[in-house]
């Protein structure tokens, strides 16, 4: 039985860091994609071709992140399942 509930304090506690680690890397990911956003709109020889490869680079990512995301989350609910049935 105690076994069972340090178990699942230690699912909770590194579910805590993954969402707060997860969460900072976020935000200095968005914040450099508005730097760069920034960037490139003031370069004069810039084109509408590599302001689209940008464009699809970051949805690109953004999708990557997210996906990642749902895989680490998934995998943090099935270990609760295992635990929270013993």
């Amino acid at each position: 039985m105690e076994t069972g509930k340090i178990a699942k304090q230690t699912i909770a506690f590194q579910k805590t860091l993954f969402e707060n680690t997860f969460g900072a890397m976020s935000m200095v990911q968005d914040q450099t994609e508005k730097m760069a956003d920034t960037f490139l709109g003031q370069l004069p020889y810039d084109t509408e071709e590599g302001k689209k490869t940008m464009t699809d680079a970051v949805k690109m990512y953004k999708d990557a992140r997210d996906n990642f995301k749902k895989a680490v989350d998934d995998g943090f609910a099935k270990m609760e399942e295992i635990f929270v049935q013993k």
